[in-house]
């Protein structure tokens, strides 16, 4: 190995002696220890300011000047001391090895030696060639490295794992599917507790309900511990993450502690550790879509805070206004109570006004009293129920859109420096570039996705390697993480059945009438006209004889039709594993089959099962959702909706953790201060909910009984009703009564936090990602791989084959595959078809990193993995938004 040699590795040399391998470890191992540390001094100086743990030398060219990763295998050599010999002859070669980094040290200085290095010269180094050939990792230890950066390049991930074999081994048992499913397992067993604690929907002994906390709490631990040993030991203490998780399982088991103590003395005490359970939801590295929500809404409230502060001060303003206008007249509200004599009284009612959940109620006093003082309320409405509300949301999007671009343009610089990463480990010198040969960039692209079939990734290989020169150039192996990110349908044509049991009577003249019938597009109209006839039939009265007997006529012409596609397309292809339409149309028809024979036998035996006719019309009414199929623009709002699905459910994930924090403060404030009865029960206890508080109120007036906290559902129940905010007054007056009025903050917070924050950024995020995935243009990744599939002959366009429709029968196009191994690669392909998914993204980050990733131009490597590590929002969008920035 030399400083110009192009392959960094070469041949690698014979040990330089068995003593290496087989001495003792003995006194002399000191010494040759402080050897290692001078030699690793020299390791430092080289490296300067890199901080990344691998060190590449195109980095630091002025400084050392040569193509082979030497000085960074030193660094190994801690975990080779066991195995190296202490002996005098080690001692000696330590020294010997000094000597010659030192004369490199020395040669780099010279400018003659520098331009001897730029011109491509070899000098060569024997004594430090032989030693790092025995420190050097295997080509294989190279592969999964840059595997898992490249891995983490599609994936999004930010985790700063360690480069040494063992840590990166430990990293990919980290990323397994298993380990991920077994960590939410054990947070959703954790969150579910509360279903079986005090006030509990099925309770369970303390000891029980401990037992599964401490298992997940000692899950979470291992976990964290697997965490640590892949992540450099600075970088672990530094993130507030894991102190966080540490600190929660502390205090956890100091509750449980505490608790179970004063449970065994009988003592009632409060189990406040509950709401810290979602800390292990969001921390965990799995989270952190979630997380990014979250840092969302923190760096949107400081310019919220502005206007809700400006909000309040219009609604005090208004109050004032009102105990001074209606205060003095002595009017009564409908339950004969005194209004509008309270300041804090008027002040809620006013902000519940804003919601409209008291609409006209609250105005009808004193509009009863003078038609005049209807003028103040209509004030009031436009300014803070119509300006204030639509200039939160505004707020909201404008500043959500600005650090949602951070966060993108952040997972961008990050994706593409790992990708350089890879590239940096995997590279080779042909001529005057590095590329990637073709069987590393295979062999990388089975470890990264195991499952890729050898025609797609032979397609993958043929859009990266466009000249067929058998290796891969920096700027296209950048694309491969965007490339597997984009998930292409392979369609692999095969022969009817009945074209090899009776190819005579299948390809005769009336079997191919009916099949060119069956694919024609006037039998998919035939049958949305029929569906469209049995839905009117559905909504006509079911008791009269004619309507139920034609359910029959409708079944019978939907098991035709499936029989038909079953003759005309192939049944493997028809119920291929992407024919969603295909299953749910044969499930629907089974099912309402069977229902509809098993409610007319039960019927035929003088009895009627609601049950069984209640499916057998859900049933019905499902057959409906085929309509959207043969509609272009419904189905493409509906595939942009599975689109942003995933994020969609990660603000289920944060609304979770939202109810979940505040149901637990409910249960603890308001259990058992609301009961429910039975409806049969007519006592003067169950008028009032069991608390004689609520007597005369609204709460009690309009039967709201079963809304109470009394357990971890019902809660959720209560929630829910609080965000859709109808009557939310009722209810937060109903549990202001039976404790205290200042419970109505408890209210007023859960409106503030999840209506107008988190409700605002979803729809904020909606309208973001539904406008992109609804109008985004092709990327250039997806554009070269629909060329591609083009150019090679074997593509289905979207419009001849979509979702629920076959194309059959289709010769393999004879081009294409050219050069020495064409007739090999066209053979691979021979009976495929390619197609890009209508879900085009396998992650929702690959998705909306087209929304802003067009702004980094291809020479564009960014900051180093630390700095991008360490970005905050304004090293990337220093602007405030704007009019005209932020469009």
């Amino acid at each position: 190995c030399s400083p110009g040699s192009s392959d960094p590795r070469g041949t690698r040399p014979r040990p330089l002696g068995s003593a290496l391998h087989f001495g003792r470890r003995g006194a002399s191992q000191q010494p040759f220890l402080g050897c290692f540390l001078s030699l690793n001094k020299k390791t430092q100086e080289c490296r300067g300011s890199q901080n990344s743990s691998r060190w590449s030398p195109s980095s630091d060219p002025e400084k050392c000047g040569y193509s082979y990763r030497g000085y960074q295998r030193l660094q190994k050599w801690p975990q080779t001391l066991p195995i190296l010999a202490t002996t005098s002859f080690a001692m000696s070669l330590c020294n010997s090895l000094h000597q010659e980094m030192e004369s490199i040290s020395l040669a780099l200085e010279t400018p003659t030696m520098r331009l001897a290095l730029a011109s491509g010269i070899e000098v060569s180094f024997p004594i430090l060639t032989n030693i790092l050939s025995l420190l050097s990792p295997t080509e294989d230890e190279d592969l999964l490295l840059a595997a898992a950066y490249v891995s983490d390049a599609q994936y999004n991930r930010n985790v700063p794992f360690e480069t040494s074999p063992r840590a990166i081994r430990l990293y990919y048992f980290y990323n397994h599917w298993t380990m991920q499913v077994a960590i939410y397992f054990f947070i959703c067993v954790d969150l579910s507790l509360a279903l079986f604690e005090e006030p509990a929907l099925f309770p369970l002994p303390f000891l029980a309900t401990s037992i599964a906390e401490v298992l997940c709490l000692t899950a979470f631990f291992g976990r964290l511990v697997h965490f640590a040993k892949v992540t450099p030991q600075m970088v672990f203490w530094k993130d507030t993450k894991n102190i966080c998780i540490m600190v929660t399982i502390v205090l956890t088991l100091i509750d449980l502690i505490i608790y179970g103590s004063l449970e065994a003395v009988s003592i009632h005490s409060i189990r406040w550790s509950r709401a810290l359970r979602p800390v292990f939801l969001i921390n965990f590295p799995e989270s952190r879509q979630i997380r990014r929500t979250f840092r969302s809404i923190r760096n949107t409230l400081p310019d919220i805070l502005y206007v809700f502060l400006l909000f309040m001060f219009s609604v005090l303003i208004f109050s004032l206004m009102a105990l001074k206008l209606f205060g003095v007249r002595s009017l009564k509200t409908v339950e004969g109570l005194p209004y509008f004599t309270d300041i804090l009284e008027i002040a809620f009612e006013l902000y519940v006004l804003v919601t409209t959940a008291n609409s006209p109620d609250v105005m009808m006093p004193a509009y009863n009293f003078s038609r005049w003082y209807s003028l103040y309320f209509i004030t009031y409405i436009i300014i803070n129920t119509y300006i204030f509300m639509s200039v939160f949301l505004a707020v909201v999007y404008n500043n959500y859109r600005k650090h949602l671009k951070n966060e993108i343009l952040k997972l961008a610089y990050l994706k593409r420096r790992k990708m350089i990463e890879a590239f940096n480990i995997l590279k080779v010198k042909v001529g005057t570039e590095f590329v990637v040969t073709e069987a590393q960039w295979k062999r990388l692209a089975k470890i990264v996705m195991p499952h890729i079939s050898s025609p797609h990734l032979e397609l993958l290989l043929r859009i990266s390697d466009e000249g067929q020169k058998g290796h891969v150039d920096k700027l296209n192996f950048l694309r491969l993480a965007d490339l597997l990110n984009i998930q292409v349908v392979a369609i692999n044509i095969r022969r009817h059945p009945l074209e090899d049991w009776m190819p005579r009577v299948y390809q005769s003249s009336a079997s191919l009438l009916v099949q060119r019938m069956v694919r024609h597009r006037i039998f998919v109209w035939v049958y949305d006209v029929i569906i469209l006839v049995n839905a009117i039939f559905i909504a006509l009265d079911e008791k009269k004889p004619f309507i139920s007997n034609a359910e029959w006529l409708f079944l019978s012409l939907y098991i035709i039709e499936i029989l038909l596609k079953l003759y005309t397309y192939e049944p493997r292809a028809y119920f291929g594993r992407k024919q969603f339409w295909n299953w749910f149309d044969m499930l629907i028809i089974i099912a309402a089959l069977v229902a509809t024979v098993a409610n007319a036998t039960i019927q035929s035996g003088n009895y009627n099962s609601q049950q069984i006719l209640d499916i057998v019309l859900i049933l019905r009414i499902l057959r409906l959702l085929r309509i959207i199929v043969s509609i272009q623009r419904f189905r493409l709002i509906v595939t942009t909706l599975i689109n942003i699905g995933p994020t969609i459910l990660t603000f289920g994930g944060l609304v979770l953790v939202v109810y979940y924090v505040f149901a637990i403060i409910g249960m603890e404030a308001f259990q058992g201060k609301v009961r429910f009865f039975d409806p049969n029960f007519t006592t003067p206890e169950a008028q009032v909910c069991g608390n004689p508080a609520l007597t005369g109120s609204a709460f009690a007036r309009d039967h709201y009984c079963k809304n109470n906290f009394n357990d971890l559902a019902s809660s959720f129940i209560v929630l829910m009703e609080l965000t859709v905010v109808n009557q939310w007054h009722v209810l937060a007056g109903g549990f202001a009564l039976v404790t205290h009025q200042a419970a109505k903050l408890y209210f007023i917070s859960f409106h503030i936090v999840v209506v107008i924050l988190i409700v605002n950024i979803f729809i904020a995020f909606i309208l973001e990602a539904f406008f992109v995935a609804y109008s985004l243009e092709k990327s250039e990744v997806e554009t070269a791989i629909e060329k591609k599939i083009q150019e090679l002959g074997v593509g289905v366009q979207e419009e001849e084959m979509q979702d629920g429709k076959l194309i059959d029968n289709m010769d393999a196009k004879d081009s294409g595959f050219s050069g020495d191994d064409g007739d090999n690669k066209r053979k691979a392909l021979k009976g495929l078809y390619f197609r890009i998914a209508s879900k085009k993204y396998r992650t929702v980050d690959a998705l909306l990193q087209q929304m802003f990733e067009s702004e980094i131009t291809p020479e564009d490597e960014g900051p180093s993995l630390d700095e991008i590590l360490n970005l905050s929002p304004s090293d990337i969008y220093p602007k405030n938004p704007s009019f005209g920035n932020s469009a």
